[in-house]
């Protein structure tokens, strides 16, 4: 039996599965879905809303990474009146065309995946590239009220162009992405901060400040009371020291960056291509390295 969908709240759920997450929050007028997922999960989670009868009026994409995104075809095909809502930068980025190759790659591979972990997928993998046009941009302290409960958006910078965080105050609950990291359940974090490691490290300050009891990321579940809690010191603790990991090293950068992809390709991280991967860990090494070092 599936641990989904998940009552964390009055009116707030996790769908999808293990390795992929989203999250329905229902007020008394309106209703949204926070994270698209992928296509090879979209219809699990269609059943899994249906089965709440919950018909979104919000579809929030939180950042364009195919994992994220793929789904979105298929949810906008079956609530075709939702509002499509994303971050500043994510639609230019998703229309580039090595990001729409790799996404087409991601979501063939994120397919054949699910159907060797016993997850069915619904449908076929994607055979045009998911697109946010007519998506709307949701600027930074947006809130929509769903009656009751509050959507409050914030732009926040670290691991992807439009990247975006929503808080739901009424009930504490912080709907986060991948902006803490990929946390392994038996390894613990792997930073994810591909586009800035000081803007990561802003983002995981502000969104700790609003101390959340409920933390949402996209991937392997949801975080409640002192789990919540924790979760932000060990996602700043893996970031700082993957960083000066990354600086103290005196190898060669292919040989370092090989190094990190052996340990990190693994486990639930097998959902993702190699070249994908290895792409991150390229990513990481070039973002610790960029930024201003602290005085000794």
């Amino acid at each position: 039996m599936s641990e989904y969908p998940r009552e964390l709240a009055p009116g707030l759920w996790a769908l999808g599965d293990r390795y992929t997450n989203l999250y329905l929050v229902r007020g008394r007028r309106s209703c949204a879905l926070l994270e698209a997922g992928i296509s090879a999960g979209v219809d699990a989670a269609i059943r899994q809303l249906e089965g709440l009868s919950a018909s979104p009026d919000v579809l929030v994409v939180p950042h364009p990474h195919p994992d994220h995104v793929t789904g979105l075809p298929g949810l906008r095909a079956r609530y075709p009146r939702a509002e499509v809502l994303a971050g500043p930068g994510a639609q230019r980025f998703l229309e580039h065309p090595r990001t729409a190759r790799a996404a087409l790659e991601d979501d063939r591979h994120l397919w054949d995946f699910y159907r060797r972990a016993g997850l069915t997928p619904g449908r076929p993998p994607l055979e045009t590239p998911p697109s946010l046009q007519g998506a709307r941009v949701v600027p930074d302290g947006e809130e929509r009220d769903l009656g009751g409960l509050t959507l409050r958006f914030l732009a926040i910078s670290g691991h992807a162009p439009g990247q975006l965080a929503v808080h739901v105050p009424e009930v504490g609950a912080l709907a986060v992405s991948d902006a803490l990291g990929f946390r392994f359940p038996e390894r613990g974090f792997l930073p994810v901060y591909f586009t800035s490691y000081a803007g990561h490290l802003a983002a995981l300050d502000r969104l700790e400040a609003l101390g959340p009891r409920i933390v949402c990321p996209a991937h392997l579940g949801p975080l409640v009371g002192e789990a919540a809690r924790r979760v932000f010191p060990e996602a700043r603790e893996a970031a700082r020291g993957l960083a000066q990991r990354i600086r103290q090293n005196r190898a060669r950068l292919d040989e370092l960056a090989e190094e990190l992809f052996r340990e990190v390709y693994a486990d639930e991280f097998l959902m993702y291509t190699e070249a994908n991967i290895r792409t991150c860990v390229a990513l990481l090494i070039r973002r610790s390295l960029e930024e201003p070092r602290p005085p000794p």
